[in-house]
Protein backbone atom coordinates (compact mmCIF):
# COMPACT_ATOMS: atom_id res chain seq x y z
CA UNK A 1 0.00 0.00 0.00
CA UNK A 2 3.45 2.34 0.69
CA UNK A 3 4.06 1.67 -2.77
CA UNK A 4 1.04 2.02 -4.40
CA UNK A 5 0.44 5.51 -2.52
CA UNK A 6 3.93 6.73 -3.48
CA UNK A 7 3.95 5.74 -6.97
CA UNK A 8 0.63 7.14 -7.80
CA UNK A 9 1.86 10.96 -6.54
CA UNK A 10 4.94 10.15 -8.44
CA UNK A 11 3.34 10.25 -12.01
CA UNK A 12 1.56 13.91 -11.02
CA UNK A 13 4.72 15.40 -9.61
CA UNK A 14 6.88 14.43 -12.80
CA UNK A 15 3.92 15.77 -15.54
CA UNK A 16 4.04 18.96 -13.55
CA UNK A 17 7.80 19.05 -13.55
CA UNK A 18 8.09 18.12 -17.23
CA UNK A 19 6.18 20.99 -18.56
CA UNK A 20 8.99 22.66 -20.12
CA UNK A 21 11.98 19.68 -19.84
CA UNK A 22 12.36 16.96 -21.97
CA UNK A 23 11.06 13.68 -20.83
CA UNK A 24 14.16 11.68 -21.37
CA UNK A 25 16.47 14.44 -19.57
CA UNK A 26 14.31 14.56 -16.98
CA UNK A 27 14.04 10.72 -16.16
CA UNK A 28 17.95 11.01 -15.69
CA UNK A 29 17.46 14.00 -13.38
CA UNK A 30 15.06 12.06 -11.37
CA UNK A 31 16.95 8.95 -10.64
CA UNK A 32 19.59 10.70 -9.46
CA UNK A 33 17.23 11.43 -6.63
CA UNK A 34 16.42 8.04 -6.48
CA UNK A 35 19.73 6.96 -6.41
CA UNK A 36 20.74 9.09 -3.57
CA UNK A 37 17.71 8.01 -1.52
CA UNK A 38 18.15 4.23 -2.32
CA UNK A 39 22.07 3.99 -1.22
CA UNK A 40 21.27 5.97 1.83
CA UNK A 41 18.71 3.26 2.92
CA UNK A 42 21.64 0.76 2.08
CA UNK A 43 24.01 2.30 4.75
CA UNK A 44 20.97 3.17 7.18
CA UNK A 45 20.31 -0.32 7.58
CA UNK A 46 23.86 -1.61 7.25
CA UNK A 47 23.02 -4.20 3.98
CA UNK A 48 26.48 -2.75 2.17
CA UNK A 49 28.07 -5.54 3.62
CA UNK A 50 26.26 -7.99 1.44
CA UNK A 51 27.23 -6.19 -1.83
CA UNK A 52 30.62 -8.72 -2.20
CA UNK A 53 28.46 -11.61 -0.91
CA UNK A 54 26.07 -11.43 -3.99
CA UNK A 55 26.04 -14.47 -6.36
CA UNK A 56 26.39 -14.17 -10.44
CA UNK A 57 22.94 -14.73 -10.46
CA UNK A 58 20.84 -12.58 -8.32
CA UNK A 59 23.29 -10.20 -9.93
CA UNK A 60 22.24 -10.85 -13.36
CA UNK A 61 18.67 -10.60 -12.83
CA UNK A 62 18.60 -7.51 -10.78
CA UNK A 63 20.90 -5.85 -13.89
CA UNK A 64 18.10 -7.08 -16.16
CA UNK A 65 15.31 -5.79 -14.01
CA UNK A 66 17.46 -2.75 -13.63
CA UNK A 67 17.56 -2.14 -17.66
CA UNK A 68 13.66 -3.17 -17.78
CA UNK A 69 13.25 -0.28 -15.60
CA UNK A 70 15.01 2.21 -17.37
CA UNK A 71 13.30 0.92 -20.57
CA UNK A 72 9.66 1.67 -18.95
CA UNK A 73 10.57 4.87 -17.16
CA UNK A 74 11.61 6.31 -20.26
CA UNK A 75 8.54 5.36 -21.90
CA UNK A 76 6.48 6.24 -19.70
CA UNK A 77 7.42 9.78 -19.19
CA UNK A 78 7.32 10.26 -22.51
CA UNK A 79 3.60 8.95 -22.50
CA UNK A 80 2.97 11.73 -19.58
CA UNK A 81 4.34 14.17 -21.23
CA UNK A 82 2.30 13.76 -24.77
CA UNK A 83 -1.00 12.73 -22.80
CA UNK A 84 -3.05 13.23 -20.17
CA UNK A 85 -2.31 11.19 -16.99
CA UNK A 86 -5.97 9.53 -16.18
CA UNK A 87 -5.51 7.76 -19.79
CA UNK A 88 -1.84 7.43 -19.53
CA UNK A 89 -1.56 5.46 -15.70
CA UNK A 90 -4.34 2.98 -16.41
CA UNK A 91 -2.18 1.65 -19.53
CA UNK A 92 0.72 1.70 -17.79
CA UNK A 93 -0.86 -0.22 -15.08
CA UNK A 94 -2.39 -3.11 -16.91
CA UNK A 95 1.27 -4.50 -16.43
CA UNK A 96 -0.41 -6.21 -14.20
CA UNK A 97 -1.98 -8.61 -16.38
CA UNK A 98 1.35 -9.28 -18.33
CA UNK A 99 2.90 -9.46 -14.96
CA UNK A 100 0.41 -12.52 -13.89
CA UNK A 101 0.88 -14.30 -16.97
CA UNK A 102 4.99 -14.37 -16.87
CA UNK A 103 5.15 -15.23 -13.03
CA UNK A 104 2.44 -18.48 -14.21
CA UNK A 105 4.82 -19.19 -17.07
CA UNK A 106 8.73 -18.08 -15.58
CA UNK A 107 7.83 -19.20 -11.78
CA UNK A 108 5.24 -21.59 -11.75
CA UNK A 109 2.78 -19.20 -9.63
CA UNK A 110 -0.56 -20.47 -10.41
CA UNK A 111 -3.45 -18.57 -11.93
CA UNK A 112 -7.34 -19.38 -10.04
CA UNK A 113 -10.19 -17.98 -11.65
CA UNK A 114 -10.07 -14.89 -9.32
CA UNK A 115 -7.02 -13.84 -11.12
CA UNK A 116 -8.52 -14.62 -14.84
CA UNK A 117 -11.55 -12.45 -13.61
CA UNK A 118 -9.49 -10.02 -12.13
CA UNK A 119 -7.59 -10.09 -15.56
CA UNK A 120 -10.45 -9.70 -17.79
CA UNK A 121 -11.95 -6.39 -15.37
CA UNK A 122 -8.60 -4.64 -15.55
CA UNK A 123 -8.49 -5.18 -19.44
CA UNK A 124 -11.93 -3.78 -20.21
CA UNK A 125 -11.70 -1.00 -17.44
CA UNK A 126 -8.30 0.21 -19.28
CA UNK A 127 -10.29 0.41 -22.51
CA UNK A 128 -12.93 2.40 -21.17
CA UNK A 129 -10.43 5.05 -19.33
CA UNK A 130 -8.79 5.40 -22.56
CA UNK A 131 -11.37 5.54 -25.44
CA UNK A 132 -13.39 8.61 -25.47
CA UNK A 133 -14.57 11.20 -28.00
CA UNK A 134 -12.31 13.69 -28.67
CA UNK A 135 -12.91 17.17 -28.95
CA UNK A 136 -12.29 19.03 -31.95
CA UNK A 137 -9.14 20.70 -30.08
CA UNK A 138 -7.38 17.58 -29.80
CA UNK A 139 -8.68 15.14 -32.43
CA UNK A 140 -5.50 16.21 -34.62
CA UNK A 141 -3.07 15.20 -31.75
CA UNK A 142 -0.44 12.75 -31.82
CA UNK A 143 -1.56 9.23 -30.82
CA UNK A 144 2.04 8.29 -30.31
CA UNK A 145 1.72 8.26 -26.19
CA UNK A 146 -0.24 5.31 -26.43
CA UNK A 147 2.73 3.70 -27.91
CA UNK A 148 4.94 4.58 -25.29
CA UNK A 149 2.82 3.82 -22.33
CA UNK A 150 2.05 0.35 -24.35
CA UNK A 151 6.11 -0.05 -23.89
CA UNK A 152 6.40 1.16 -20.20
CA UNK A 153 4.12 -1.69 -19.32
CA UNK A 154 5.62 -4.31 -21.35
CA UNK A 155 8.76 -3.17 -19.49
CA UNK A 156 7.26 -2.71 -16.26
CA UNK A 157 5.99 -6.24 -16.24
CA UNK A 158 9.10 -7.36 -17.40
CA UNK A 159 11.06 -5.94 -14.08
CA UNK A 160 8.69 -7.34 -11.94
CA UNK A 161 9.75 -10.65 -12.95
CA UNK A 162 13.41 -10.15 -12.88
CA UNK A 163 12.86 -7.87 -9.65
CA UNK A 164 11.13 -11.09 -7.73
CA UNK A 165 14.37 -13.66 -8.67
CA UNK A 166 17.02 -10.60 -8.39
CA UNK A 167 15.63 -9.79 -4.52
CA UNK A 168 15.10 -13.56 -3.36
CA UNK A 169 18.76 -13.86 -1.41
CA UNK A 170 19.27 -10.19 -1.16
CA UNK A 171 18.29 -7.57 1.19
CA UNK A 172 15.45 -5.07 -0.72
CA UNK A 173 17.42 -2.03 -0.09
CA UNK A 174 20.88 -3.03 -1.59
CA UNK A 175 18.57 -4.97 -4.23
CA UNK A 176 16.36 -1.70 -5.21
CA UNK A 177 20.03 0.90 -4.71
CA UNK A 178 21.84 -1.92 -7.48
CA UNK A 179 18.72 -1.66 -9.91
CA UNK A 180 18.57 2.06 -9.59
CA UNK A 181 22.51 2.12 -10.64
CA UNK A 182 21.68 0.64 -13.75
CA UNK A 183 19.15 2.41 -14.55
CA UNK A 184 20.84 6.07 -14.00
CA UNK A 185 23.89 4.96 -16.12
CA UNK A 186 21.10 3.87 -18.91
CA UNK A 187 18.78 7.19 -18.53
CA UNK A 188 21.99 9.46 -18.71
CA UNK A 189 23.48 7.53 -21.82
CA UNK A 190 20.36 8.08 -23.89
CA UNK A 191 20.67 11.60 -22.77
CA UNK A 192 24.07 11.75 -23.85
CA UNK A 193 22.72 10.15 -27.54
CA UNK A 194 20.78 12.35 -27.62
CA UNK A 195 22.56 15.59 -26.99
CA UNK A 196 19.93 16.93 -24.30
CA UNK A 197 22.54 17.25 -21.67
CA UNK A 198 22.41 20.76 -22.85
CA UNK A 199 19.08 22.08 -22.13
CA UNK A 200 20.12 21.36 -17.91
CA UNK A 201 20.76 25.29 -17.98
CA UNK A 202 17.29 26.22 -18.95
CA UNK A 203 15.81 24.11 -16.10
CA UNK A 204 13.21 26.64 -13.96
CA UNK A 205 13.07 26.04 -10.01
CA UNK A 206 9.53 25.17 -10.31
CA UNK A 207 10.75 22.29 -12.26
CA UNK A 208 13.79 21.49 -10.19
CA UNK A 209 11.26 20.86 -7.53
CA UNK A 210 9.42 18.78 -8.84
CA UNK A 211 11.88 16.87 -10.78
CA UNK A 212 13.09 16.12 -7.35
CA UNK A 213 9.81 15.51 -5.66
CA UNK A 214 8.86 12.79 -8.14
CA UNK A 215 12.44 11.20 -7.77
CA UNK A 216 12.19 11.23 -3.81
CA UNK A 217 8.45 9.75 -4.30
CA UNK A 218 9.53 7.21 -6.41
CA UNK A 219 12.55 6.06 -3.65
CA UNK A 220 10.03 5.86 -1.09
CA UNK A 221 7.73 3.53 -3.66
CA UNK A 222 10.59 0.74 -4.64
CA UNK A 223 11.66 0.48 -1.48
CA UNK A 224 8.10 -0.56 0.19
CA UNK A 225 7.76 -2.28 -3.70
CA UNK A 226 10.86 -4.44 -3.02
CA UNK A 227 10.49 -5.25 0.54
CA UNK A 228 6.85 -6.37 -0.31
CA UNK A 229 8.09 -8.39 -3.43
CA UNK A 230 10.62 -10.02 -1.08
CA UNK A 231 7.91 -11.05 1.22
CA UNK A 232 4.98 -11.79 -0.69
CA UNK A 233 4.18 -13.81 -4.24
CA UNK A 234 4.60 -11.30 -7.08
CA UNK A 235 1.25 -11.95 -8.10
CA UNK A 236 -0.52 -10.41 -5.16
CA UNK A 237 1.97 -7.77 -4.11
CA UNK A 238 1.94 -5.92 -8.43
CA UNK A 239 -1.77 -5.90 -8.50
CA UNK A 240 -1.81 -4.10 -4.92
CA UNK A 241 0.96 -1.70 -6.23
CA UNK A 242 -1.24 -0.54 -9.11
CA UNK A 243 -3.95 0.32 -6.78
CA UNK A 244 -1.46 3.22 -7.03
CA UNK A 245 -3.90 4.61 -10.74
CA UNK A 246 -6.66 6.03 -7.96
CA UNK A 247 -4.00 7.81 -6.27
CA UNK A 248 -3.04 9.05 -9.83
CA UNK A 249 -7.01 9.80 -10.95
CA UNK A 250 -7.65 11.97 -8.13
CA UNK A 251 -4.52 14.03 -7.75
CA UNK A 252 -5.05 14.42 -11.85
CA UNK A 253 -8.28 15.81 -11.45
CA UNK A 254 -7.63 18.40 -8.46
CA UNK A 255 -4.08 19.42 -9.37
CA UNK A 256 -3.86 19.22 -13.38
CA UNK A 257 -7.83 19.79 -13.43
CA UNK A 258 -8.10 17.05 -15.94
CA UNK A 259 -11.41 15.37 -16.65
CA UNK A 260 -12.67 11.91 -15.94
CA UNK A 261 -15.83 11.32 -17.89
CA UNK A 262 -18.43 8.36 -16.76
CA UNK A 263 -17.33 5.75 -18.89
CA UNK A 264 -13.64 6.35 -17.55
CA UNK A 265 -15.13 6.12 -13.92
CA UNK A 266 -16.70 3.03 -14.58
CA UNK A 267 -13.01 1.95 -16.04
CA UNK A 268 -11.91 2.85 -13.05
CA UNK A 269 -14.36 0.95 -11.08
CA UNK A 270 -13.58 -2.23 -13.05
CA UNK A 271 -9.97 -1.96 -12.54
CA UNK A 272 -10.73 -1.40 -9.43
CA UNK A 273 -12.71 -4.79 -8.84
CA UNK A 274 -10.46 -6.70 -10.79
CA UNK A 275 -7.41 -5.61 -8.80
CA UNK A 276 -9.71 -7.15 -5.45
CA UNK A 277 -10.32 -10.36 -7.14
CA UNK A 278 -6.59 -10.68 -7.99
CA UNK A 279 -6.11 -10.22 -4.47
CA UNK A 280 -8.75 -13.39 -3.47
Amino acid sequence: MGSAFFAGITAVLAKIGMEKVNSTLATALRTAVVLAFSWLMVFLVGSQRQLWQLSGRALYFLVLSGLSTGASWLCYFRALQLGDVNKVAPIDKSSTVLTILLAFLLLGEPISAPKLAGMLGIGIGTLLMITRKETAKRAGQSKSWLLFAVLSALFAALTSIFGKIGVEDVESNLGTAIRTVVVLAMAWLMVAITGEQHEIKQISPRSWMFLFLSGLTTGLSWLCYYRALQDGPASAVVPIDKLSIVVTVFCSLFLLNETLSRKAAAGLFLILAGTGAMLL
